[in-house]
C-alpha cells in the first residue's frame, strides 16, 4: 500500500520453483561513499547476495571485502557491480565490465552526451541497468505522470521542481530529467526544457516544461511535477526520507541483472516485470 507523497515500503524477493538461484557476487563502485556504505549495511542483513570486491578513488578497506583504486586489479569472480561513484570513473568501469563481460547497474547521475553514447554501445557487449532514479516509488511515480501528460495535453503547463542535500554536484537531478521526459514523451508537441528563467524576460511559452533545482541542508531527495491549467493545478510529488530506498532498489536491479544474458540496456520497468511474472 502506498502511503501519501511516495513514501513507501515495499521489499522485492526473488522466487523459484523448486530450483535454488545461485548467490550472486557483487562489487561496488564507489563502495566508500555514503551510498556504497549504505548498501554495504543492508548487504549485511541479506543471505541471498554477497560483495567480494568493492572500487573507490579512496582504497580504504572499511569491511570485509578488499578495496580497489584501479578496477583491473581485481581478477576474482563477481556477477554483477553496482555503480555509485561519478561519472569520472564511467571510462574505466565500462572498459572493466566489457573486458570481463560483468553486467553493471549504473546509480550515478550527472552524464554527459558523450557519456550515454559510451554506455549505449557497452550495453551491445554487456547487460546495462540504468535508471535515473533506483526507488520504486519514482518509477511508478514516472509512469503516473506519463498518463497525466497524455490526458491533460496542451491544456497545462508542465514545471519540475527538485529538491537535493547541499553537496549533490548535479542540477537538475536525473530524476527531474527521468519525470520531464515522461511527460514531454506523451505531450502533443516538442518539448523545451527551460532551466533559468531569470535572464529572460517573456512570458512563458506553451512547449516549455520548467526544471528547477534547490540545494540544502540534508534533504535526501524531493520532486514534484505541477500540472498547471486554467483555475486548476495537479500535483505529483514523492520524497525519499532515507537512502535506503535507493540502496534497496540496487540491489534489487543487481540481484536482477545477475540473471540475464541479453546484452542491452535495462530499467526497473524489466526488474518489476520480473518479479512479478514470479508470483
Amino acid at each position: 500500500m502506498f502511503a501519501p507523497y511516495g513514501y513507501s515500503k515495499l521489499s522485492l524477493s526473488f522466487i523459484t520453483e523448486g530450483k535454488v538461484n545461485k548467490m550472486p557476487k557483487i562489487i561496488i563502485s564507489g563502495c566508500n561513499g555514503r551510498m556504497g556504505q549504505t548498501i554495504v549495511r543492508l548487504c549485511a542483513d541479506k543471505k541471498d547476495i554477497t560483495i567480494v570486491a568493492g572500487f573507490d578513488k579512496n582504497p580504504q578497506k572499511l569491511s570485509y571485502f578488499p578495496v580497489y583504486a584501479d578496477p583491473m586489479e581485481y581478477i576474482g569472480e563477481a556477477d554483477v557491480i553496482i555503480d555509485f561513484s561519478s561519472p569520472l570513473s564511467l571510462d574505466v568501469l565500462l572498459n572493466y565490465c566489457t573486458r570481463r563481460s560483468i553486467p553493471c547497474v549504473l546509480c550515478t547521475t550527472g552524464y554527459s552526451n558523450e557519456q550515454l553514447v559510451q554506455i549505449s554501445h557497452t550495453s551491445e557487449s554487456v547487460p546495462v541497468f540504468k535508471s535515473g532514479n533506483m526507488s520504486l516509488g519514482i518509477n511508478l511515480l514516472t509512469s503516473l505522470i506519463k498518463k497525466a501528460a497524455t490526458v491533460l495535453g496542451e491544456d497545462f503547463d508542465v514545471e519540475v521542481i527538485e529538491k537535493h542535500h547541499r553537496m549533490k554536484l548535479d542540477a537538475p537531478s536525473g530524476t527531474a530529467l527521468m519525470l520531464a521526459d515522461a511527460a514531454a514523451s506523451a505531450l502533443p508537441y516538442k518539448a523545451d526544457y527551460i532551466y533559468d528563467r531569470q535572464s529572460v524576460r517573456q512570458s512563458r511559452a506553451k512547449n516549455e516544461i520548467g526544471i528547477s533545482s534547490v540545494r540544502g541542508g540534508t534533504i535526501v531527495g524531493e520532486h514534484e511535477v505541477i500540472f498547471a491549467g486554467t483555475d486548476e493545478v495537479i500535483e505529483f510529488k514523492h520524497t525519499a526520507y532515507s537512502r535506503d530506498v535507493f540502496a534497496n532498489g540496487a540491489i534489487s536491479a543487481a540481484k536482477f541483472l545477475a540473471t540475464v544474458k541479453e546484452p542491452r540496456i535495462y530499467d526497473m520497468n524489466d526488474v518489476l516485470a520480473d518479479v512479478l511474472g514470479k508470483l
